[in-house]
């Protein structure tokens, strides 16, 4: 459960994050978004610190599956584009090869 929590987590400010930078440059809004938007960025490289795993690396390439059906969701509730099926096909392709990954059976 820490690790779903860690990983939505992790999405979610990543993505705000991001996009603090991307209103500041794209969206002409004040400098003062890239204080919050730097505070979430480091808040999803600790919420990835809290994944139970021997390996950064798995632990990284499972959470790009969580953040691509993330970014979907956010592309639709808070950009108002509504995702076509071509986005939620590919998103659900990237969260079952999240699932192998984390998943799968190692020696």
């Amino acid at each position: 459960m820490l690790t779903l929590f860690a990983y939505v987590g992790a999405a979610l400010a990543e993505i705000a994050g991001c996009f603090a930078f991307w209103a500041w440059l794209r969206l002409d809004k004040s400098p003062w978004w890239l204080a919050p938007g730097m505070l979430s960025l480091a808040a999803f490289a600790y919420l990835l610190t809290l994944v139970d795993s021997e390996a950064a690396g798995r632990t990284y390439a499972a959470y790009g599956g969580v953040y691509i059906v993330a970014a979907i969701l956010w592309l639709w509730a808070v950009e108002g584009h509504r995702p076509d099926r071509w986005d939620l096909t590919g998103g659900m392709v990237c969260l079952i090869g999240a699932c192998i990954i984390l998943a799968g059976p190692r020696p």
